[in-house]
C-alpha cells in the first residue's frame, strides 16, 4: 500500500509540475511546441475557446478513444494523468486568470516552459506512464501499423510550430522552434539523471573484505572474475558491481581506507536491468 501511495504521489506531483509549466509559461507566451498543448495555443487565437479548455476537451476525447481502441489496460496510468492534467489546466485558468506573461523576459519564460513540462514528462516516462495527448494517437497507430511513430509525431509538432510563425509573429515562432528542438533532449537528459547509477570494476588481490562490505553493508550483489596482471603476472580478482550514487560514495571511501592498492574503474550508467534496479 505504501508503494502504491508513493507511486500515485509521484504521478500527481509530476503532472502538476507539467500543468504549471504549460499554464504559467507556455500559454501566455503563445509557444506552440508540444502536441496537444501547442495546438491549443493556435486554437485559442480564434477566441472560440481558451487553450486550457481546448486541452481539456481534446485530452478527454483522446482518452475515450484510447479506452475504446486499446482497452482497459491502457487506462490505469495514462487516464489518471490525462484527467489530472486537463482538470489542473482548467482549474488554474479559473483560479489565476492570465492575460499576459509573468515577466517581460521571453527567453526566461521559454526556459521554464521547456524545463517544467520536461521534468514532469521524464518522471512520468520513468514510471511507465504518460500525460496522454498525442501519445494516445501514437499508441493506437503502433498497435495496428509498423509506421514510424516518432517521425510522424515530430512532423506534426513541426507543422504546429511552423503555424505559430504565421498566426502570431516570427519572433514567437522562432522561440517555439527553440523549444521544440530542446524539449526532447531535456526529457532524455532528465530520464538519464533520474536513473543514473554507478558501475564498478575493482581490480584487487583480496576480494573478500570488499565483497563483504558490498553484501553486508550496502546489501548489493557482486561478481568476482579471476584475472592476472599483465605486467607483474600476479593473480588478481575483478569485482563487478552496480550501485546507486549514494552507495557508490560509501564503497569508494571504504576501499580508499581499507584497500588503497585496489584499482577502480567507475562508470556512469542509466540502464541497469535486474534485481534491485529496473525490471525488464
Amino acid at each position: 500500500m505504501k508503494l502504491k501511495i508513493k507511486y500515485f504521489m509521484l504521478l500527481t506531483i509530476s503532472t502538476i509540475i507539467m500543468a504549471a509549466g504549460i499554464y504559467f509559461f507556455k500559454f501566455p507566451n503563445n509557444f506552440t511546441f508540444g502536441g496537444i498543448t501547442g495546438l491549443a495555443v493556435l486554437v485559442a487565437k480564434t477566441g472560440l475557446i481558451s487553450a486550457s479548455d481546448f486541452s481539456f476537451v481534446a485530452n478527454i476525447l483522446l482518452l475515450i478513444l484510447g479506452l475504446l481502441v486499446l482497452g482497459k489496460g491502457f487506462a490505469a496510468k495514462t487516464a489518471y494523468c490525462t484527467i489530472l492534467l486537463s482538470v489542473a489546466l482548467s482549474a488554474l485558468e479559473r483560479i489565476y486568470p492570465m492575460s499576459a506573461p509573468l515577466t517581460n523576459e521571453p527567453m526566461l519564460e521559454l526556459v521554464f516552459a521547456i524545463a517544467l513540462p520536461s521534468v514532469g514528462s521524464a518522471i512520468l516516462f520513468n514510471l511507465g506512464a504518460s500525460s496522454g495527448g498525442t501519445d494516445v494517437i501514437a499508441m493506437i497507430v503502433k498497435k495496428y501499423t509498423s509506421f514510424d511513430i516518432g517521425s510522424a509525431l515530430l512532423a506534426s509538432d513541426f507543422f504546429i510550430t511552423l503555424a505559430g510563425c504565421f498566426i502570431f509573429d516570427i519572433k514567437t515562432g522562432l522561440y517555439s522552434f527553440v523549444g521544440l528542438a530542446v524539449r526532447s533532449f531535456m526529457i532524455d537528459g532528465f530520464i538519464e539523471s533520474l536513473n543514473l547509477s554507478k558501475y564498478f570494476n575493482i581490480v584487487c588481490s583480496d576480494p573478500k573484505p570488499i565483497c563483504d562490505f558490498i553484501e553486508n553493508t550496502l546489501h548489493r550483489g557482486a561478481t568476482i572474475v579471476n584475472a592476472k596482471g599483465a605486467f607483474t603476472g600476479q593473480d588478481k580478482y575483478i569485482i563487478m558491481t552496480a550501485l546507486s550514487r549514494v552507495e557508490a560514495v560509501k564503497l569508494r571511501n571504504y576501499i580508499k581506507r581499507n584497500s588503497p592498492d585496489a584499482f577502480l574503474l567507475i562508470s556512469n550508467t542509466s540502464e541497469i536491468i535486474g534485481k534491485g534496479f529496473h525490471s525488464v
